[in-house]
């Protein structure tokens, strides 16, 4: 992987956050406020007080360049969960995540998109590193819907590079 510098694009000025809807919308795969005991329902957040993403000077121009951002700071948040260097021949698990913003960037909900066969625990591994990297930045300048997929790749000793990155290199 290449040095993950500055994220780009993740803005936010004090005061310019809206206030998140009171009720985030579920559907009968969506749980309120905690992980569901299967892990291939989705999950549904309240908006989490975390580190605020840092300040960089051009905002993402498309979801690309947004899914990079977020993936770049996925792994900085979680750098002891995550690996570097080439990909294994072999992939203990890849889990594939939606995750759905709320316009200030916050997490608005989680869907589990693909659940390995084995190793399903890394479904909840990389929801939790999700959850902790958030708010990834704004995407009110982006079309809706304001949502982006993660492919976790992890290896035999469950820890992961991020697909949105690994192709990158």
């Amino acid at each position: 992987m290449t040095a993950m510098a500055g994220l780009t694009g993740c803005v936010l000025m004090p005061g310019s956050i809206p206030t998140p809807p009171a009720r985030p919308h579920t559907t009968p795969q969506t749980l309120q406020t905690s992980p569901s005991s299967r892990p291939d329902q989705g999950l549904s957040l309240k908006p989490q007080t975390q580190a605020q993403p840092s300040e960089s000077h051009t905002p993402p121009r498309n979801w690309d360049e947004y899914r990079r951002n977020a993936a770049q700071r996925i792994v900085q948040t979680n750098a002891g969960e995550s690996f570097s260097g080439p990909l294994p021949q072999r992939l203990q698990s890849i889990p594939v995540l939606q995750v759905q913003l709320h316009r200030d960037g916050s997490v608005r909900r989680i869907e589990v998109l693909r659940t390995p066969k084995f190793a399903p625990q890394t479904v909840k591994l990389a929801i939790t590193a999700v959850q902790q990297a958030a708010p990834f930045g704004s995407v009110a300048h982006l079309p809706a819907p304001w949502q982006f997929n993660e492919t976790f790749l992890y290896n035999d000793d469950l820890k992961f590079q991020l697909r949105s990155l690994a192709i990158a290199d």
